[in-house]
């Protein structure tokens, strides 16, 4: 059984959606669970995981929302209802990494891991000495990356810069960091993106 409180709303980030969703059904028993798994989280889904949270309950009713991806519109419209929730209602959102959740989304729920299962391209490269020929190898292997599956892998990037080989990042690498949510979230395309990032790695080594 994994460690999270059922009695409250929260987020699980997990990359296996459908799974966690079927998981938490059963761990939530008796209780009333309705979902809302989609691959994009839209404004149509928002506007119903709304409905449903306003029918009113003798007993704690949990309404599930899982995805991919979220886009900003549909999470500003579930604001209200996740900081005022109605009674006996409580949220749990699932997605494959925090970075597809807005801030002021995160800032409302507490996070718990689930089973999460990354790419493992990004970690045999040493961006430190990273060359042109494996950015092209990098970006090739990932040329048909979806939106979050680019989040993740620019989580993995940031986090093998600075945690496993404990670079210190430029100005300019920071931002492009902080640039490149903003841009996925545009519907840039996540090549592109990706490419801006890892660029500025090889970049830096040639001007070293």
């Amino acid at each position: 059984m994994l460690a999270y409180d059922f009695k409250k709303s929260h987020i699980v980030i997990s990359t296996n959606i459908e799974a966690e969703f079927e998981r938490l059904k059963e761990e939530l028993k008796p209780s009333r669970v309705v979902g809302f798994i989609e691959d994009e989280f839209k404004i149509e889904h928002a506007k119903a995981v709304v409905a449903e949270s306003y029918i009113s309950e003798s007993q704690i009713k949990y309404i599930i929302l899982g995805a991919n991806n979220f886009n900003s519109i549909s999470q500003n419209s579930l604001l209200k209802a996740l900081e005022e929730p109605p009674r006996n209602i409580e949220f749990i959102i699932i997605s494959p990494t925090k970075s597809n959740l807005l801030p002021t989304v995160r800032s409302r729920l507490p996070i718990f891991k689930g089973e999460t299962v990354h790419t493992t391209q990004e970690i045999s490269l040493n961006l430190s000495k990273i060359n042109y020929a494996e950015v092209f190898e990098f970006l090739k292997t990932n040329a048909r990356a979806k939106k979050n599956e680019a989040k993740d892998l620019i989580e993995a990037l940031y986090h093998r810069a600075t945690v496993i080989e404990k670079l210190i990042l430029t100005t300019s690498q920071l931002e492009n960091f902080d640039k490149a949510y903003r841009l996925l979230e545009l519907n840039s395309r996540p090549q592109s993106v990706l490419a801006m990032i890892i660029m500025s790695f090889a970049g830096e080594k040639s001007a070293s």
